[in-house]
């Protein structure tokens, strides 16, 4: 794009990273309403093709200020874990949906750990420009199976005015709505955590000196440890469900996330920071499908979709905070400051469910 001084390039990544999350948070609401009303595989199909034709695009910016705006259209239009999380929950029997919500958290798990490397890969051989149009063309192409093979739960439609969500949930049974509260700001301070801890990892990293020419690799590494390490707990956790509960998982799962990232800022060894990341992706990969089973449990079906919605505005309000957050805390104090922030964060999270938290009927 042409911008040379640091301290601009710095400042153009961070806008850039966080426009779509705060666009996400923005529009989520208004495209779950919309999946109660329309149905939630046509909105995976929108975000998919909404994701699809930006990422595309992103090939032909002119400069930093087009990449922003098409971030900000990305968040806007896309959102294809959120329309696959609700397609998923309404659509599966409820003494599963822990399960299910497990294995496409590990496909997103996978799908972070391959795609970076992937993504870079071609940027070397091809160039940015290419890499991102044939992003965009994967997840237009990938609409295609959607389309023919993926199946809808028929709608449980009501006669008559819509009820307002909160109505529903009052009537749902008593702290039903309290429930789903808690759950939704479980949701976000998770994500706050584990979104500010990523590039953290990558500053640990390059910041220490033993760490030489081989930082860069030092990085991919425990990216690919932590994708793998959430992957298979996504999958795996819903086995310990009938023994701790999904309320006892989160809590644990918070609680040991805080202690990992604790060891993170506080080691000073390349591997030491490698496995305190491969840890911290192996609790929150459990701590992310755990929160969707609980509020897919905790909604009546007929608001699941504006639900949902309001999830992913509170993952997107984390995704979008965590970076930015976790990055200005870096840049004023240091690095295992920042982290020690995002370990206290986990920290909130763990005491807010035990305090807080109910274990929903399964």
């Amino acid at each position: 794009m042409g911008v040379k001084d640091p301290h601009e390039l710095a400042l153009w990544v961070g806008v850039a990273g966080g426009a779509s999350g705060f666009a996400l948070a923005i529009t989520s609401p208004l495209w779950g309403l919309m999946a109660d009303r329309f149905g939630r595989k046509s909105m995976l199909i929108r975000a998919m093709l909404g994701g699809g034709l930006t990422v595309g695009m992103i090939a032909f910016a002119r400069g930093p200020l087009d990449v922003v705006l098409l971030r900000l259209l990305q968040g806007a239009f896309s959102g294809t874990v959120a329309a696959t999380t609700t397609l998923v929950a309404t659509g599966t029997p409820r003494e599963r949906v822990g399960w299910a919500m497990g294995i496409m958290s590990s496909a997103v798990a996978l799908g972070g750990a391959v795609g970076p490397l992937l993504g870079g890969i071609a940027a070397s051989n091809f160039g940015l420009r290419t890499t991102f149009l044939a992003g965009g063309t994967l997840l237009l192409v990938a609409v295609v199976p959607v389309i023919f093979a993926v199946h809808e739960a028929p709608l449980q439609r009501v006669a008559g005015k819509r009820e307002p969500a909160l109505s529903v949930l009052r009537q749902a049974g008593v702290g039903t709505l309290v429930a789903v509260a808690v759950l939704l700001v479980a949701q976000s301070l998770g994500q706050i955590s584990q979104s500010g801890m990523q590039q953290l990892v990558a500053l640990k990293l390059l910041g220490l000196e033993h760490a030489g020419s081989n930082s860069t690799t030092a990085v991919g590494i425990a990216f690919a440890c932590a994708g793998v390490a959430s992957a298979f707990s996504a999958v795996f956790y819903s086995r310990l469900v009938p023994v701790a509960g999904y309320r006892g998982i989160m809590i644990a799962a918070a609680l040991l996330s805080m202690l990992a990232l604790i060891a993170m800022g506080w080691t000073q060894a390349v591997v030491g920071v490698i496995v305190a990341t491969f840890l911290a992706g192996l609790f929150f990969g459990a701590l992310g499908p755990a929160t969707s089973a609980m509020i897919g449990l905790e909604t009546p079906p007929e608001v699941q979709g504006r639900v949902f919605g309001i999830s992913a505005s509170a993952t997107a309000i984390g995704f979008a905070v965590g970076p930015l957050g976790g990055g200005a805390l870096a840049g004023l104090v240091s690095v295992p400051a920042a982290l020690y922030a995002m370990a206290a964060i986990s920290g909130i999270l763990s005491g807010l469910m035990a305090i807080s938290g109910r274990e929903p009927k399964r």
